[in-house]
């Protein structure tokens, strides 16, 4: 039996990278990709024989738990799975909450999100190890979360944003080199600087976050 998937992530260089992963196995098919969720909600007035549903969280018009929300209320039996760079505590609680069937990083290899996609299918509940470790002290030590949203104040000079950009485009340090007439050790050093202000440890977080607080 094929499973049926849609994704919804309002990044196409990410988009691209799920994509890939999902193609290397026969039995999981994908119906179509979403730039949020609100544009996810409409794909599926016309189509919602889907299975399962891939969702970011950090999404502009309509966020992926405002998204499963909605989708859980007309369409209970379709699962949802959050995959997404952000494992705080707040997004953790907020999905579960909305009713999402699993948590898992992005950065998970190909292999571990067919079994989460499949375990999902089969009625469990697919975690990233350390989301279910976080998810048990949640469990165990509720915590009022306020609905303020963040706010944060990060700055970045003009030519780390340009760096960034180039970065979200899936480039490496020597296309972006290139592109912006800097050395490789040059564009490295900015990218170092990056991840430091922007409190982050690898590309795909220091990405998501640059969009979430509206950097790039």
């Amino acid at each position: 039996m094929n499973v049926r998937i849609a994704i919804a992530d309002d990044n196409f260089f990410l988009t691209k990278v799920i994509e890939e992963k999902l193609s290397f196995f026969d039995d999981l098919k994908l119906k179509f990709t979403a730039i949020n969720g609100k544009d996810l909600i409409e794909k599926m007035k016309s189509d919602s024989v889907i299975d399962l549903i891939l969702m970011d969280i950090e999404m502009p018009v309509m966020n992926g738990i405002e998204a499963t929300e909605e989708i859980k209320k007309k369409y209970p039996h379709i699962k949802i799975v959050m995959l997404t760079v952000f494992d705080n505590d707040e997004n953790i609680f907020n999905s579960i909450k909305a009713g999402a069937d699993g948590y898992l990083l992005k950065d998970i290899k190909a292999q571990n999100l067919y079994n989460g996609i499949i375990e999902t299918i089969n009625g469990g509940a697919a975690m990233t190890p350390s989301i279910a470790l976080k998810t048990l002290k949640l469990l165990r030590n509720p915590v009022e979360f306020k609905n303020q949203s963040e706010q944060e104040d990060v700055k970045l000079s003009a030519r780390e944003i340009d760096v960034l950009e180039q970065l979200s485009k899936g480039l490496n340090y020597n296309n972006i080199a290139e592109n912006l007439f800097l050395s490789p050790s040059t564009v490295r050093k900015h990218i170092e600087n990056i991840y430091k202000k922007l409190q982050v440890h690898n590309k795909l977080e220091a990405i998501q976050k640059a969009e979430r607080i509206k950097l790039i």
